[in-house]
């Protein structure tokens, strides 16, 4: 066989050859920008002659600092098929980690939006390595005021060069995408994703149920500044879809906009996102059809059995469920029901729905428990998900100390504690920082999470461990009521609620009602911010349960 490297410029080929006239549609504060896949691969073939006219080098980072939409596309591709890096800023990071993460990572040139011009202007005398600002704007000039040294227009870069360029080939373990973790403790961490890993993960991201193919509208709503947006630019590209980007801070109501507008068919994005969208479409009953649709990813935390039910009962929408990490590029479990699932119905249907998944292809996992041994798959069982396999983290990027603390005998060991049934379902319990020790038991505060959000009253939920002098930790629930639930829902009564299914000794002894739990980066909700407002006497318990029953004994 031909000992062909797998790059992803192959990526972009059979997308401009084989549908160069599938479109590429971008929402903007003007309305939408419309392209094809040839003007695509044309644009692209501009940027990386305009890189090489910057002095860019094979191998040299250059940062996009930028939204989703079709100029963050052909970042995706230029940077890493003319062999240099693209590293992904996540706009949303501190001041001292985005100084961090592009001193760390010694980035050339960064290209910004310019929405965000002023966020890194900000940070800017800091940079030490920068040598470029390149705005990403329909401008064909900037202004004089521009408060970035030496800024250049985008458009105004690609115009001054040639559409030909050639790709070219080199070894398929060259560095493709540099990622760092949204660092919800100390210094966000660096992960190189190879040509070959992301070539890899498209090809099992393109799998399935949950996979795309040409005819799909695609709605990527998950940051291309994180994780490889999941993989989703390089495999809605590969398969030929329409591509519909959201662009700069999309609302819930852009969201479901595009959505009906564009018959979008696949769609991918957090929880909470998938949250907003239920709320805004019960709240405009009768505005919205979304049946078209063949099925929305969710992922970065765990779905709640409730959302799930009510996307498809009252949308029509089967939603699934997909995990990963940052160090997995990201994606290593989806839930697809199996044949003999199909057919469950009601509440069956939609626990089976919120186990986290199934491994997908190309990859092997261990679940270490306690005692350092493999844990039974019973459903029951307790252990750390270890994995391997052509797209998970062999290294943090110049951090060896974290690597020896995460990388064993060639196993990544992902922090996340799970069970795995007998038909092969895995169900991340808890981050191994999260769980809560309460009497030498352990508690879920995402099994807590998810049963406190099937109340129909309930928007968001987030439970957390605080210190208690009998039990070691006790769980505390944050709770965000749905509009029209206040003065209707309080304590005592998502307590007698969570009685009925919950471990007596599970029940949380404190409740506090917020506006809104803190996310982090990405859209995950922020735990650590919550204990940290506790430790500060910042969140107000507006009432003390019963005394829970010892841990570990039975209530009857």
């Amino acid at each position: 066989m031909m000992d062909v490297p797998l790059l992803l410029k192959s990526v972009l080929y059979r997308a401009t050859t084989v549908f160069p006239e599938k479109e590429v549609i971008t929402r903007t504060s003007a309305g939408l920008t419309r392209y094809t896949y040839r003007d695509l691969g044309r644009r692209v073939r501009q940027l990386a002659n305009a890189l090489a006219a910057l002095g860019v080098k094979p191998g040299e980072r250059v940062a996009s600092f930028a939204w989703n939409h079709h100029r963050h596309l052909e970042l995706y591709f230029a940077i890493p098929c003319s062999q240099r890096v693209l590293h992904t800023v996540n706009i949303r990071l501190f001041r001292e980690q985005l100084v961090y993460t592009i001193d760390h990572a010694e980035d050339q040139v960064v290209f910004v939006d310019e929405d965000l011009v002023p966020l890194l202007a900000a940070v800017a005398p800091a940079l030490r390595t920068v040598r470029h600002y390149v705005v990403l704007t329909d401008r064909p000039s900037l202004p004089a005021d521009c408060p970035l040294p030496g800024a250049v227009s985008y458009e105004a870069l690609l115009a001054e060069q040639p559409a030909d360029y050639e790709f070219p080939e080199f070894a398929e373990t060259t560095p493709a995408i540099l990622g760092y973790t949204s660092a919800t403790t100390g210094d966000p961490k660096g992960v190189v994703y190879t040509h070959r890993a992301l070539y890899l993960h498209c090809l099992t991201c393109l799998t399935g149920e949950a996979g795309v193919r040409e005819s799909d509208v695609t709605l990527p709503v998950v940051p291309m500044f994180h994780v490889n947006a999941w993989g989703r630019p390089f495999c809605d590209t590969w398969a030929g879809a329409t591509q519909v980007y959201p662009g700069p801070r999309p609302s819930a109501a852009d969201l479901c906009d595009l959505i009906q507008q564009q018959r979008v068919t696949f769609s991918a994005a957090v929880p909470t996102v998938w949250m907003g969208v239920l709320q805004h479409v019960r709240a405009h009953p009768g505005q919205y059809d979304f049946r078209h649709a063949r099925c929305f990813l969710s992922g970065g935390a765990a779905l709640p059995a409730a959302l799930a039910q009510a996307f498809e009962e009252e949308l029509g929408v089967p939603l699934y469920q997909g995990y990963g990490q940052t160090e997995t590029t990201p994606v290593t479990l989806i839930n697809i029901p199996k044949a003999k699932h199909q057919q469950l119905e009601g509440a069956a249907r939609y626990q089976q729905r919120a186990k986290t998944g199934l491994l997908v292809p190309g990859l092997e996992m261990r679940v270490v428990n306690a005692q350092g041994q493999e844990a039974q798959h019973d459903g029951q069982e307790l252990g750390e998900l270890w994995l391997r396999g052509p797209w998970i983290l062999q290294e943090y990027y110049k951090d060896p100390e974290q690597t020896r603390a995460a990388v064993v005998d060639g196993w990544f060991r992902t922090g996340d504690i799970v069970t795995v049934d007998p038909d092969g379902y895995v169900q991340v319990v808890d981050r191994t920082k999260d769980l809560i020790k309460s009497g030498g038991e352990w508690i879920s505060s995402v099994d807590l999470e998810n049963v406190l959000m099937a109340h129909p009253d309930v928007a968001e939920a987030a439970v957390i461990g605080i210190p208690d002098d009998k039990w070691q930790e006790r769980p505390l629930a944050c709770v965000v009521l749905r509009p029209g639930a206040e003065g209707r829902v309080d304590a005592a009564v998502l307590r007698r609620y969570l009685e009925e299914r919950v471990a007596k000794w599970w029940l949380p002894d404190l409740f506090v009602f917020l506006s809104e739990i803190p996310k982090t980066s990405v859209g995950k909700f922020f735990k650590r911010a919550l204990r940290e407002q506790w430790a500060r006497g910042e969140l107000v318990p507006v009432q003390r349960g019963n005394e829970p029953d010892r841990p570990g004994q039975p209530v009857m």
